[in-house]
């Protein structure tokens, strides 16, 4: 009697139709079918958001929270103490067990104002390092109103969802930074009677989540897959943070400031104002003159400002911070077990080219990567296992390639 041909009790393979067939005293299954009964039971099985939550031990105080930020980013200490201020409270918040005679805490969003380059997105991707919540990082250039090419307000949650892995509770407690607010700014100071799409009308869409409602969120985006099922997600514990540059908006602050210039007694108050550094007297008038609506600035009622990054700045990121960008480059030449070293006027160089080519911050990096390119290109296959860059090497790589094209307009 021929040998009857052991299958999978599940979906029927045989044995040579599988990678590995699980014999068992009565039946058998696949490999297949054992990954898809772990998929089902993944996704089944219950999940809870406290898990991403510290415990009152644990807690990150202010300070902390503060000194850590000190470790990657330089200077900036306003707004890292008002960032780390509405952190801690986001925590305690979302600690709090409320009672019907408790006192019920507000979240309180916060808005950051600096120019380009000071560094906004990376105190979020910093203290996202810290975080026990889920963080996410969006930016509200993409979105539009419904109807229109562009990604919906409510693709905001679906990011947080991910990064939560689609756990609702965990991604209601989340916390979520959205950059270039200024770019959804409508485009003058007068209610528009006809659609904006990248301005009015997205902040219109942003207030239900800013103030705190139930957001039916697509999972995989809205408009591709019509068809997908909704995920309700309450956005009342979700932390908003906003950043922008607000390009102008220096114009608008002297402009209020001069209107109380009225004679010799109060021309000699304005000569006290630092007219390079105008960002340390935005209000949140300033906000809606540049075209931010009045509900908006409401539920953003922590404003702050990033200081505009001088010379000193500038030499201290270079080199100072746990991941500045020469220690990055050390170490890519490290992994190739080449010795990388720098002279001292080199990084004098570096910023003095970064100024006068006003790119800020983030030139800084692109300097160092034209100076570097042709190292990282023929070092790693020859035989030289050091290399010490010199003023004179810098200027040969730099002064070698056109550097206009790094410049900002």
């Amino acid at each position: 009697m021929a040998k009857t041909e052991e299958t999978c009790a599940f979906c029927g393979k045989s044995r040579r139709n599988v990678n590995v067939l699980i014999t068992g005293l009565f039946s058998a299954i696949c490999d297949d079918c054992v990954r898809q009964a772990y998929d089902v039971l993944n996704e089944n099985q219950p999940k809870s958001g406290r898990a991403f939550l510290p415990n009152k031990q644990e807690l990150p105080k202010p300070k902390d929270i503060k000194d850590f930020l000190d470790l990657y980013v330089i200077g900036q200490d306003e707004a890292k103490r008002y960032l780390a201020v509405s952190v801690y409270n986001h925590y305690k918040r979302l600690m709090q067990r409320i009672t019907k005679e408790d006192v019920e805490i507000e979240k309180s969003n916060i808005i950051m104002v600096g120019a380009t380059g000071t560094g906004k997105t990376l105190l979020a991707r910093t203290i996202a390092k810290k975080l026990h919540v889920p963080f996410c990082i969006v930016d509200a250039t993409v979105l539009t109103e419904a109807g229109y090419v562009g990604e919906d307000i409510e693709s905001i949650l679906t990011r947080l969802l991910q990064v939560a892995d689609y756990d609702v509770e965990a991604a209601q407690r989340g916390i979520v930074f959205i950059d270039e607010l200024d770019k959804i700014a409508r485009k003058g100071d007068n209610p528009s009677i006809t659609r904006d799409v990248s301005g009015e009308g997205v902040q219109q869409g942003l207030l239900k989540l800013l103030e705190g409602s139930i957001v039916n969120v697509p999972p995989q985006g809205g408009r591709k897959h019509p068809e997908q099922r909704m995920i309700p997600v309450d956005t009342h514990n979700i932390l908003f943070i906003c950043g922008g540059a607000f390009d102008g908006i220096e114009k608008k602050i002297a402009q209020r400031l001069n209107t109380r210039v009225i004679g010799y007694v109060a021309s000699k108050e304005t000569a006290i104002v630092d007219r390079e550094n105008l960002l340390q007297y935005i209000t949140p008038a300033d906000l809606k003159t540049f075209g931010l609506i009045p509900e908006i600035i409401g539920r953003l009622p922590i404003l702050t400002y990033l200081e505009p990054l001088d010379r000193s700045a500038l030499r201290k990121i270079l080199t100072e911070p746990k991941n500045s960008i020469i220690k990055q480059y050390v170490k890519l030449f490290e992994m190739d077990q080449i010795k990388l070293t720098f002279d001292e006027e080199v990084y004098e160089y570096i910023v003095d080219k970064a100024i006068e080519l006003k790119l800020g911050a983030r030139g800084l990096r692109s300097i160092v990567e034209t100076i570097m390119m042709d190292a990282m290109y023929q070092m790693p296959s020859d035989s030289v296992k050091s290399l010490t860059v010199t003023l004179d090497y810098a200027k040969e790589k730099l002064e070698g390639t056109d550097i206009n094209r790094l410049q900002i307009a």
